[in-house]
């Protein structure tokens, strides 16, 4: 088949074409299909008509145009329309039904209804409730944002979803249920599960973008830890997307915790803040863990997410501790790939992390129970199955 997976923004700064997309195309292309992406680079207009393959797959940035702001909108999301159908696809999959990709499946809607169908993709609910609450949006985009989200799932020919929540949200918008197709994230990690090195003190790792959880919830459970165990460290990987960090760091300055941001880190160093971490360089930081922390609070917006986060530790070996929210459990098998305890149950939390410190064997057959789990379960050449059927559905 010939695709085209349109994106509403380019592979970077956010995810969801570079983690998702790219990697779906580019199983795709491993199973004899041919996939371009077009991608409109708004939010990183340095790469505005950049073309280059990837994995097989073909990746276009269109040229962003000059305009007021109404006319750039309707002239870019024409321009991947117009894209889209030179290249003749068999099938077009939108990710995201927002912003961009979802005005192009309108318009593809609207003014050439026959061929080829849209396929549309979801992995986070943007509507009342999900990233329209977390986002300062001004009221009228909020408004088109959950438009354009309802009309989009109950237009399209088939619907691929990233979480089971989004399989319930999508079949409530009035779509036909068999359209509907789970597919998860894949895991992106691509090394052998990490081997862990020497280090000075028992390491707990928090691989996060802080958002999912609630900072001061998060520094108890690990100060109730320490009164256990006191020579426990802290490890944070990664950036807050508000800024939550300042909030962590703050609150272990005020319980004279020592903080270092440089690696190594002196054996004093109670907290390591690494910050944003490339992909290339994450397995010298996860080898430092004994434990992965997944904190994940009861909300609309984790329910939807799929989050691939929590993929990259348990794919690297690692013991995680998570809440049983969601996705995670569905990626988490409790007591046999990483232990599971109910949401906001601080006390089911700290015991789980203790054990884990504790039992150092079953903590290891753990993570390597988890690598191979994920491996089988949330390979992107197992999963471009599941879009395969999809695509097939709407030709």
């Amino acid at each position: 088949m010939k695709i085209v997976m349109l994106g509403p923004f380019g592979l970077r700064p956010r995810g969801t074409m570079s983690v998702r997309a790219l990697p779906l195309a580019q199983a795709l292309v491993a199973r004899g299909h041919t996939v371009t992406l077009l991608l409109p680079p708004w939010q990183n207009p340095e790469d505005a008509g950049r073309i280059w393959e990837e994995g097989g797959a073909r990746i276009e940035n269109l040229r962003l145009p000059v305009g007021a702001p109404g006319w750039f909108h309707l002239r870019l999301a024409s321009a991947l329309v117009r894209r889209a159908r030179a290249l003749q696809p068999d099938v077009i999959h939108a990710f995201k039904p927002k912003a961009y990709a979802g005005l192009a499946h309108w318009m593809l809607a609207r003014f050439h209804p026959r061929r080829p169908l849209v396929v549309v993709d979801s992995d986070d609910w943007e509507g009342p409730g999900g990233w329209n609450d977390l986002n300062p949006y001004p009221a009228p985009l909020k408004y088109f944002f959950a438009w354009q989200e309802r009309w989009g799932l109950r237009h399209a020919g088939a619907v691929t979803v990233a979480s089971r929540a989004l399989q319930t949200l999508a079949w409530a918008q009035g779509g036909d249920p068999a359209r509907v197709y789970y597919l998860p994230n894949g895991a992106a990690w691509s090394g052998p599960p990490v081997k862990p090195v020497p280090h000075a003190r028992p390491t707990l790792l928090l691989y996060t973008r802080f958002f999912e959880f609630d900072v001061e919830r998060l520094w108890r459970s690990v100060q109730r830890v320490r009164e256990s165990h006191p020579d426990v460290r802290l490890w944070v990987v990664g950036k807050g997307l508000f800024g939550e960090e300042i909030s962590l760091l703050r609150l272990a300055r005020a319980a004279g915790w020592q903080i270092a941001e440089q690696t190594p880190p002196s054996p004093e160093t109670d907290l390591v803040y690494a910050g944003w971490v490339a992909p290339e360089s994450l397995p010298q930081y996860f080898a430092q863990a004994d434990v992965a922390l997944y904190p994940f609070d009861d909300t609309l917006v984790n329910r939807t997410k799929c989050p691939v986060k929590l993929l990259d530790l348990l794919a690297a070996g690692l013991p995680v501790v998570g809440e049983a929210v969601g996705q995670l459990a569905e990626m988490i098998v409790p007591g046999e790939t990483g232990i599971l305890v109910p949401p906001g149950d601080e006390e089911s939390w700290v015991a789980a992390v203790l054990e884990l410190l504790e039992r150092r064997e079953y903590a290891r057959a753990l993570g390597a129970r988890a690598a191979a789990d994920v491996r089988a379960r949330f390979s992107w050449a197992q999963l471009a199955q599941i879009a395969e059927a999809a695509y097939q559905a709407v030709t």
